[in-house]
């Protein structure tokens, strides 16, 4: 345990000068509304809008040597694609995203402002690793995973690291769950610098493999991926799972109406701008507000990358 307690340490020492330590915020309305203390960790405020830009940093700076001339490469069409292609030209290391043709322009353009390397392939699962394979053996570079990456895992663990450094009496926090990088690097860190405060996930009932995942005891998938929660509709991964099944005390299931309803608090009430998947957590605490009454709950904002034109309240 001492060894990771200083590993954990160690990494976000590492990345520490190139973050943005996000601002932890209370409102009065959320706590009388859930009759507990809240505390919202704002990862929408983030360097590229998300927490991914802490797994993207972490990783990049993990690599071997020898690929930091050649580059990395992944496949995403959101948040990491982002993080990693800010992350890359920071460290002045080559980058290539692979992202289905029909990516929105909004998420485009934001990977275009740091590299010109986006190769677009056939929107499904198999056209993104295949193509990301090709690419990857064509120029030799290092794949990173989004999610399923144990220096991915690593890198998200520094957001809990200060949220339980500068509020050490949280008796609960909540993670959003879709690839499991998140909830995974949260519960390690938790699990290491705090004696008390459980680790809860939150995710949609449209999407609820992890929930199924931790009672069958493997990896299950999603037959649809329909929820508005974008940054969720992913799957947990061979890496990521057992640490969440070691870890995470319980998952929580929320449906798509307490999805939009929680965004519509945090946009319209709050007046923070969130995406979906955020939301998710508010939405875990609203729906179960009496089993965590009178407890102090941190909630992670985990992105704020939002298009304002889909959504329809």
């Amino acid at each position: 345990m001492s060894d990771v307690r200083h590993n954990i340490i160690d990494i976000k020492n590492n990345i520490d000068k190139y973050l943005i330590n996000t601002p932890v915020l209370r409102f009065d309305f959320i706590d009388s509304l859930c009759n507990s203390e809240v505390y919202f960790k704002c990862e929408n405020f983030q360097h590229t809008g998300s927490f991914k830009y802490r797994a993207a940093l972490n990783a990049i700076k993990s690599i071997p040597n020898d690929f930091k001339k050649r580059g990395v490469i992944t496949h995403s069409s959101g948040n990491f694609a982002h993080a990693l292609s800010r992350a890359s030209h920071e460290l002045n290391i080559p980058c290539y995203i692979i992202m289905p043709y029909n990516t929105p322009d909004f998420k485009k353009n934001s990977v275009f402002k740091y590299t010109n390397n986006i190769i677009e392939c056939e929107p499904n699962l198999n056209a993104r690793e295949q193509t990301t394979k090709t690419i990857m053996k064509e120029k030799n570079l290092f794949f990173l995973h989004p999610s399923n990456n144990l220096d991915v895992i690593l890198g998200n663990s520094s957001c809990a690291s200060e949220f339980i450094k500068d509020y050490p009496n949280l008796d609960f926090i909540f993670s959003p769950i879709g690839g499991g990088g998140l909830i995974a690097g949260t519960s390690i860190a938790i699990d290491c610098l705090s004696k008390s405060c459980k680790v809860i996930g939150a995710e949609p009932s449209n999407v609820d493999d992890a929930y199924r995942s931790l009672i069958s005891g493997k990896i299950e998938t999603n037959k649809s991926t329909n929820t508005i929660a974008d940054g969720l509709r992913t799957n947990l991964g061979s890496i990521n799972f057992p640490i969440i099944q070691k870890h995470v005390k319980e998952i929580l299931l929320v449906s798509e109406t307490e999805i939009m309803n929680s965004l519509n608090i945090i946009l319209n009430e709050l007046k923070l701008v969130v995406e979906p998947s955020s939301a998710v957590v508010l939405a875990a605490l609203i729906k179960n507000k009496e089993k965590f009454k009178r407890k102090k709950i941190g909630l992670i904002m985990c992105g704020g990358n939002i298009d304002f034109n889909s959504l329809k309240f």
